[in-house]
């Protein structure tokens, strides 16, 4: 089974919900009756397409502007911190810069189908681990290419990437998909391009629709 995952590297939720789809798999393969070899590749969603390249914001103030004030934006980061906690990530929002996520999806890209397998689940981790965490520009391309490298990948090949147009075109592609398959909001999980899953949920559900539709799949 393909599971494509629609995410940004700036979506709380999507490193939420990574947490516990990585959860559902653990408990997936704990599971003597369940012999599906699932595969996850990390399809491209920008939040706000409209960042200007080079440049960050501080997430307070992005989200002061987009939910009504810094007392509403101070309660959504208060929630989010608490809720990532409770699966095990600590956030520092208090450190996040938004950027354009441009790049980081065209090396992601990059990863997937220049790297070794498991690649880009790597680096998907590591530049989430960046922006939640260590305050990182994500729309660096040094940033970048230093995270491809923590992962494996070459860096010097990694910044020739991003310095070209590696990717671009394929970024327009996913980009224009997910619009044109009415995917508005992340996380969504694709399963096999014909079942979606939306919103970080708990491992069960994940649990419950892939046992559900790979049961489908042996009737049929």
């Amino acid at each position: 089974m393909l599971v494509e995952v629609w995410s940004d590297v700036v979506c709380p939720w999507c490193y939420i919900g990574k947490r516990r789809f990585e959860r559902a798999l653990a408990l997936l393969a704990d599971d003597p009756e369940f012999e599906e070899r699932i595969d996850v590749v990390y399809q491209p969603f920008q939040l706000d397409p409209t960042a200007p390249p080079g440049g960050t914001t501080p997430v307070a103030e992005a989200y002061a502007r987009k939910f009504g004030g810094p007392q509403r934006a101070a309660q959504i980061i208060d929630h989010l911190t608490t809720t990532a906690a409770v699966d095990g990530l600590e956030f520092r929002l208090d450190l996040a810069q938004r950027a354009n996520t441009r790049d980081a999806h065209r090396l992601l890209w990059y990863a997937n189908t220049h790297g070794p397998s498991g690649s880009q689940e790597q680096l998907k981790e590591r530049l989430l681990q960046l922006y939640f965490m260590e305050g990182a520009n994500i729309g660096d391309p040094d940033v970048l290419a230093r995270a491809a490298a923590a992962v494996g990948l070459d860096e010097a090949d990694a910044q020739r990437a991003l310095a070209g147009d590696d990717g671009s075109a394929e970024l327009a592609e996913s980009l224009a998909f997910a619009a044109e398959a009415g995917i508005t909001a992340v996380p969504t999980y694709v399963l096999d391009g014909r079942w979606s899953i939306p919103g970080a949920q708990d491992p069960d559900v994940f649990v419950q629709v892939i046992k559900r539709l790979t049961a489908a799949d042996r009737v049929g």
